[in-house]
């Protein structure tokens, strides 16, 4: 399934958990794996943490230090930055799905992890069973 996404930052990270849950409810599929993909070169999709909001603010800021803005990138539209962090965070997750729920632990979520933004962003859903 597809879904378009809007960020509003640079870079965020947004959380898409509900949005999973829903396509798993609607395909009424028990047992199974969902996989979220993303097609662009500087986004990604990652699993952490979405019950304390200071650990994306820390999650953004170490990336943000990791992966600088560098003028002597020689990528010429200027956003190797939102590369590298998208290659770091990886296009895709896997999760199992069982009794009709994501399998995440009490505190993890699913992010969108925009690194070139605000942009209108896609990603997908694949239900397998």
């Amino acid at each position: 399934m597809e879904h378009i996404i809007k960020s509003r930052k640079e870079d965020e990270m947004i959380d898409i958990t509900s949005i999973i849950q829903d396509d798993v409810n609607n395909s009424k599929i028990k047992d199974g794996i969902v996989i979220v993909f993303t097609p662009h070169t500087t986004a990604g999709i990652t699993i952490n943490e979405n019950a304390d909001p200071d650990v994306v603010y820390d999650m953004l800021n170490t990336l943000r230090k990791l992966f600088p803005k560098d003028p002597n990138y020689r990528h010429l539209e200027g956003n190797s930055h939102a590369h590298l962090k998208a290659s770091f965070m990886g296009s895709s997750c896997t999760i199992i799905i069982e009794n009709g729920k994501l399998k995440l632990g009490i505190w993890q979520g699913v992010y969108f992890c925009e690194f070139d933004g605000p942009r209108t962003r896609k990603f997908y859903t694949k239900i397998i069973t």
